[in-house]
This record gives structure tokens, C-alpha cells and sequence, in this order.
């Protein structure tokens, strides 16, 4: 069994309203100190592989098929047998 952490963003060209409006909030809480935000996605999905090059294959294709839009979002994960 594998635990995958999966970590979705937006390429660095996209446009991010959901940052901004991170940032406007934290701006506004005092925290002026902040001058980018970027949100993304997280997630944990947990698999049954022979081996961890079977997991990496298989997380690779889930996130080129659902988790990313690959147009617009970048992925990374990291894999942890459990």
C-alpha cells in the first residue's frame, strides 16, 4: 500500500483569483507583509501497488486524466509506503 500526496497549482502565468482574494484578506487582517498568494489543491489518495515505480505510474495518470487540467495547472506528488 502507498499514500500519495498530491499537491495541484496553477502554472505561474495563470491568473489566480482565489490568491488574490487570499492576500486582499490577509492585507486587511494587518498582514501587510504579504505580497503573493497562490492557491492550489491538496489531496491523499491511498493505493494498492506491487512497487512504488506501479504507484508512481499510476498517480502520474491520475493527475494527467482528472486531478490536473493540465493547460492550466502544474502537479507534483510525493509517495509514502504505508
Amino acid at each position: 500500500m502507498f499514500l500519495a500526496r498530491v499537491y495541484v497549482t496553477l502554472k505561474p502565468t495563470v491568473n489566480d483569483p482565489q490568491g488574490l482574494t487570499i492576500r486582499g484578506g490577509l492585507h486587511s487582517l494587518g498582514f501587510e507583509s504579504v505580497q503573493g498568494v497562490r492557491a492550489g489543491k491538496y489531496i491523499e489518495i491511498t493505493l494498492d501497488a506491487e512497487d512504488e515505480s506501479e504507484a508512481d505510474v499510476q498517480v502520474t495518470e491520475m493527475c494527467r486524466k482528472l486531478l490536473a487540467n493540465p493547460v492550466i495547472e502544474d502537479f507534483r506528488f510525493e509517495l509514502e509506503e504505508t
